[in-house]
């Protein structure tokens, strides 16, 4: 099971930290993402890492703004924004998966959140 937390109501510049945590079982020999989803659109990844070494991955749209990192020994995932635009609102989706492949697309989780939902006013 994934729990994600976090969400809420920001201005245009300012930071959330977005928190998912996995219980039931670990994910060691893969990854886990953050994905969104805003009104109308399709789903689209955000940042992921890897467990095991640690290695992030980020869509073009986020970069430098967005930083993903792991707790091991929570199992749990963390997503820091900072600069929010109005542009990232969205329902924020984790998710995991024991594979490290199709680290960018959907496909690759068989696990997924509940979702939280991120809105930036501007």
């Amino acid at each position: 099971q994934l729990q994600a937390s976090g969400g809420g109501l920001v201005q245009a510049g300012g930071s959330l930290r977005l928190s998912c945590a996995a219980s039931g079982r670990t994910f060691s020999n893969g990854k886990m993402g953050w994905f969104r989803q805003a009104p109308g659109k399709e789903r689209e990844f955000v940042a992921a890492v890897t467990w095991g070494g640690g290695s992030t991955f980020y869509a073009d749209s986020v970069k430098g703004r967005f930083t993903i990192s792991r707790d091991n020994a929570k199992n749990t995932v963390y997503l820091q924004m900072n600069s929010l635009k109005p542009e990232d609102t969205a329902v924020y989706y984790c998710a995991a998966a024991n594979a490290i492949v199709r680290i960018t697309t959907t496909t690759g989780y068989g696990y997924w959140g509940q979702g939280t939902l991120v809105t930036v006013s501007s």
